[in-house]
């Protein structure tokens, strides 16, 4: 009661910024509004508007059948499913060799689903029973009801007051005066309150699920190339005759790039022979005998 009693007494401010002629026709109306409101709720217009939301999640065996199947269910429960995706994560993966050209990839990898729809609220049970069945187990499951008719009646009456505020006020209008602005700003707060009863009722009428599952550790194999480049080497015997062949190849380039350097070596043959004789001198002329007197 002291939220609609304050309603109205933010009408009252509204109307005090006019003339004196209104500003005594805002109260008057005020105080009328004030045992409208007190009346209203004494005659049982406050309606009960529930909205509900549901939470699930659960493990199937096939995340993307049993996402299929979801959907029809919903669909013929005249539901929408309002998002969806799934993920794959690798848990662990290994290559081992298959052939000699070929290895067998082992994965183990898991699959997760997520949900979102909208439903008739009449048919939330009924879904919330069907997902019982199809999940090998359900890990938890939540149910949230959440009392909306307040904030409708206050809405609803707030729509009210707006409606009798903009009349009252375009009545006394002038060219000249705030009136004209102090009408559009009620009548956008009397859109927004109008927008908002609407929601509730659609949040009334069909309910959310939000609903994740998950499948077990799939291990899924696959062959594929070998990728390791020893594998396609030449075997054994193979490969030594080549390298036999490839000695002999290097040893011709060697031969045949020491040829290049013939004067080279030519050159030191003929230092090394000169080295060599005048060392054999010198040598000689030590151990000669000393000249007699």
């Amino acid at each position: 009661m002291k939220r609609h009693f304050a309603t109205v007494a933010m009408a009252t401010i509204l109307f005090a910024g006019c003339s004196s002629e209104y500003k005594t026709e805002g109260t008057d109306y005020a105080a009328t509004d004030t045992i409208a409101t007190a009346e209203a709720i004494s005659n049982g217009e406050l309606v009960e508007k529930m909205t509900k939301t549901a939470d699930m999640r659960f493990r199937v065996k096939d995340v993307q059948r049993t996402k299929e199947d979801l959907s029809n269910t919903i669909k013929k429960q005249g539901g929408l499913v309002m998002e969806f995706n799934t993920n794959s994560s690798i848990q662990n993966s290994e290559k081992v060799k298959y052939s000699s050209d070929s290895l067998k990839e082992i994965t183990s990898y898991s699959t997760n689903g997520y949900l979102v729809a909208r439903l008739p609220s009449e048919k939330l049970d009924d879904l919330t029973n069907q997902i019982a069945v199809m999940a090998i187990f359900v890990d938890n499951q939540s149910l949230k009801m959440e009392d909306k008719s307040l904030d409708y009646l206050e809405n609803k009456l707030k729509t009210e007051n707006r409606i009798a505020a903009v009349e009252r006020i375009n009545k006394v209008a002038t060219k000249k005066s705030a009136n004209v602005e102090s009408s559009l700003i009620i009548k956008d707060d009397y859109i927004d309150k109008k927008i908002e009863n609407l929601n509730i009722d659609k949040q009334v009428k069909y309910s959310t699920i939000t609903l994740s599952f998950y499948q077990d550790n799939t291990i899924k194999t696959i062959i594929v190339a070998n990728d390791n480049i020893y594998d396609y080497k030449p075997g054994f015997f193979r490969r030594l005759g080549l390298n036999l062949a490839d000695g002999w190849m290097y040893f011709k380039e060697f031969i045949l790039f020491l040829s290049r350097l013939w004067m080279f070596v030519l050159a030191g043959v003929v230092a090394f022979f000169v080295i060599r004789y005048y060392t054999k001198k010198q040598n000689e002329k030590k151990f000669l005998p000393p000249p007699s007197n």
